[in-house]
């Protein structure tokens, strides 16, 4: 009986200051800006490989003897350190979020930690695998498209900054974008949206798809298309995933509200 009602009372979260949380919230910062920093420490000396490696698709696809320039006095020095530097963030985002998770997961209750921990770990794996894509489907096609399309009278030559700024908006793009199963089932568990509901909005996410498109990427038609339809896929996934994981958390829910 005293098991019972152990069990019935309801979850108490530990208490804190606003100066303990400030302190705590200081300390994840931290250490997530160490991480970032020691691999990007760790990636300083092959920054020239490292941008070559970034700069594979496109310079695959450019004509014989063309090749990449630099307009702006320091970017032959500056570039390869600015991609390092962000190829170290994306690397340490797993240490970042948990991080984030560390400072979070006192608050929540043990039905949201154990929803929280898959989720987490599928965002991540989520965003490596929109990166990944990115570079080995989309840059190909893209820059392939592009060389092919320039006039005959015109030698494409990118300028590497201009080259970097572009591929990260496409990266980071990506990425983000096939967060968006994880986004879904979360709407879902939370309870802020129903199955039913998602499933009637087809339409306007397909169309809404198209939008993010043309707002995260470059202006241009092929880039758009590559990534809506690509999101759109991700979200009926979502919309697969959250029915299968609702069912034991709704079953959950009416075992916990039947009478003892």
């Amino acid at each position: 009986m005293a098991d019972d009602k152990h069990a019935e009372s309801p979850e108490e979260l530990p208490e804190a200051s606003l100066m303990s949380h400030l302190l705590e919230l200081r300390s994840r910062l931290l250490k997530a800006g160490g991480a970032v920093l020691a691999v990007f420490v760790c990636l300083l000396p092959f920054s020239r490989q490292i941008f070559s490696t970034v700069s594979r698709p496109l310079m695959a696809k450019l004509p014989a003897g063309s090749t990449m320039i630099a307009t702006e006095v320091a970017s032959p020095f500056l570039t390869p350190f600015k991609t390092s530097f962000y190829v170290a963030i994306m690397l340490a985002i797993p240490v970042v979020l948990y991080q984030v998770w560390a400072f979070v997961a006192p608050g929540l209750y043990r039905r949201e930690k154990r929803f929280a921990v898959p989720l987490l770990v599928s965002s991540v794996l989520l965003f490596y695998l929109g990166v990944v894509f990115a570079y080995f489907v989309i840059f190909p096609v893209m820059f392939g498209f592009f060389t092919a399309a320039a006039p005959e009278n015109v030698q494409v030559m990118t300028d590497i900054n201009s080259y970097l700024d572009f591929v990260l908006v496409l990266f980071l793009s990506f990425g983000l974008a096939f967060e968006v199963p994880v986004v879904t089932v979360l709407l879902v568990l939370v309870g802020i949206v129903r199955i039913d509901t998602l499933k009637k909005s087809r339409q306007y996410v397909f169309l809404g798809a198209f939008v993010l498109g043309m707002v995260l990427t470059p202006p241009d038609v092929l880039s758009q298309t590559l990534l809506a339809i690509p999101m759109y896929l991700l979200y009926e996934g979502g919309i697969l995933l959250a029915g299968i994981l609702a069912r034991p958390a709704q079953a959950d829910a009416n075992v916990s509200d039947k009478p003892a």
